[in-house]
């Protein structure tokens, strides 16, 4: 009974230690800055892959800009204000605001997919380039722990187990979300094999044909004209 708890106990030790090397691993979430030319009115988009049911959080706030004829007249800064959409994998609407210097939006998955957030200058606004601080937090890192804890009532190594066991619950998605698309590749890898080795066989069978054809009218019209 002792040694099947020390087994136990070795085994969670080292799916801890798996999980921090994982995590140590990824990228840490930070800020995206965002320039934008106002007189062009550019629009400049942000894209992230995300799996259904996965929280999304972000905040954007317009710095204010400075242009030239602004230093020259010593003027303070414009305060611009911008238009943002954001649309889910299959081009729904998911957030939408125009003339806004600060902002955020938050919703949780429904559609595995590339999620995409634009930003755009509605109007001329001067020559000056404007920049956008975009926070976008996607799954564990949009997780409000210190909410989590008061009403769960839980602190310190508790807490952080937690926080392992959502990491280990996200990594263990991401596995099966990468072998379902794994299969779902080599199925059409699979097929498009299939389908071009019948069609080599077609083209094949169809030049045998037409060169017995080409025989046959060859030596028909030899035999016509008594060169054979």
């Amino acid at each position: 009974m002792l040694l099947e708890l020390q087994v136990k106990v070795k085994a969670i030790v080292l799916l801890l230690i798996f999980c921090f090397f994982l995590l140590s691993l990824s990228p840490p979430c930070g800020a995206i800055w965002i320039t934008l030319q106002a007189k062009a009115t550019s629009t400049k988009c942000v894209s992230e892959e995300i799996q259904s049911n996965i929280i999304v959080l972000a905040n954007y706030f317009v710095v204010a800009a400075v242009g030239a004829a602004d230093l020259h007249h010593r003027s303070p800064p414009r305060n611009p204000t911008i238009s943002v959409k954001v649309t889910s994998p299959y081009g729904n609407n998911l957030h939408f605001k125009e003339n806004a210097t600060i902002g955020k939006f938050a919703f949780t998955t429904t559609e595995t997919g590339s999620y995409l957030a634009c930003f755009w200058v509605a109007e001329n606004q001067g020559n000056e380039e404007v920049q956008v601080n975009l926070d976008w937090k996607i799954g564990i890192a949009a997780t409000e722990w210190e909410t989590v804890a008061k009403k769960e009532k839980i602190e310190g190594v508790e807490l952080e187990l937690r926080k392992l066991e959502e990491a280990v619950v996200t990594i263990h998605e991401n596995l099966l979300n990468l072998k379902n698309r794994e299969s779902n590749m080599r199925g059409v890898s699979e097929r498009t094999n299939a389908r071009v080795a019948w069609l080599s066989i077609m083209s094949l069978g169809i030049c045998i044909v037409v060169s017995a054809l080409q025989f046959w009218h060859l030596k028909r019209y030899f035999v016509k004209k008594k060169l054979i």
